[in-house]
């Protein structure tokens, strides 16, 4: 049985598909494809507040490719979000109508949902209850945090600060004062918090920093990686340290907000597995269709 995800950013588009599985009395998945297509369609909606013609197009056109990938796997169930870029157009809904005459429900979800969605991924079930970890997602249009404690969600806070965003120098001053007030209020009373960081930018961080799989990235060695990254010009991110167009320009900005928060939250590491939005959703559909 296979379940997909769809999650509309603001950076890049994607899909996953993957193989479902039960042990006992336990569901999991194992990731079978990814498709990541890169849109940018946060550089239309956080500029002129509308996603163009030309992108429009190029969106409805990925999603027939989605349907039709789905088809072909034989996807059980499925479920497709759009997130921060498509909040803010204003012919978001539109979209979500074409979308939805291509054969894909499409729906619009807002900070909170993101956030819920993400950490629903059992990831709490894999960390050590006796610590305090604040799960960091950061995307092109927003910063997704939770406070997770001894195995709960104290607290989750969605903000409009991402890639796309700052190099569109649309982010707000009062939006970081706001995320910072937040990330210091709510690490205050525990000691030792660890960071758990997720998308794209922080998992390429992560390889590039040659850690091992299971080991934590350091502050330092975060501040490190970002100055050595700032030394090269965007041409040179691509053409020497071989980094993609789509990710040589918004791995700058992710730089600032992970450790402008492992600063303000006093972090000293931080743990990067591998999982976002769309591994989310999966989880999500097990839940709602596997278990009673």
């Amino acid at each position: 049985m296979r379940y997909a995800a769809i999650d509309i950013g603001s950076n890049a588009v994607r899909l996953l598909i993957s193989d479902i599985s039960k042990s006992g009395n336990e569901y999991s998945f194992n990731k079978d494809t990814l498709v990541r297509v890169p849109l940018r369609l946060g550089d239309d909606a956080f500029l002129d507040h509308k996603i163009s013609d030309k992108k429009s197009e190029l969106l409805v056109k990925t999603m027939i490719a989605f349907r039709n990938l789905m088809d072909a796997y034989e996807v059980k169930d499925y479920m497709a979000c759009a997130t921060s870029a498509m909040r803010e157009a204003k012919n978001g809904q539109d979209l979500v109508k074409k979308i939805e005459a291509v054969g894909i429900d499409l729906k619009i979800i807002d900070g909170e949902e993101e956030a819920k969605i993400i950490y629903s991924n059992q990831l709490v079930n894999k960390l050590d209850s006796r610590k305090t970890y604040l799960y960091i997602d950061v995307g092109g249009g927003s910063t997704e945090l939770s406070i997770l404690n001894k195995g709960k969600v104290e607290a989750s806070k969605s903000f409009n600060i991402g890639t796309i965003r700052i190099l569109d120098n649309q982010d707000k001053e009062e939006t970081w004062v706001d995320m910072k007030k937040w990330v210091r209020d709510h690490t205050k009373e525990f000691k030792n918090v660890v960071g758990v960081g997720s998308g794209g930018n922080i998992n390429k961080l992560f390889s590039l920093s040659n850690e091992k799989p299971d080991n934590l990235l350091s502050y330092e060695k975060l501040k490190a990686l970002s100055d050595y990254l700032n030394s090269y010009s965007l041409k040179e991110r691509i053409q020497v340290l071989g980094l993609k167009p789509d990710r040589a320009d918004v791995i700058i900005p992710a730089c600032l907000i992970f450790i402008s928060i492992m600063k303000w939250g006093k972090l000293k590491k931080i743990a990067v597995p591998r999982i976002g939005l769309v591994d989310g959703v999966i989880q999500t559909l097990i839940d709602k269709n596997l278990k009673s």
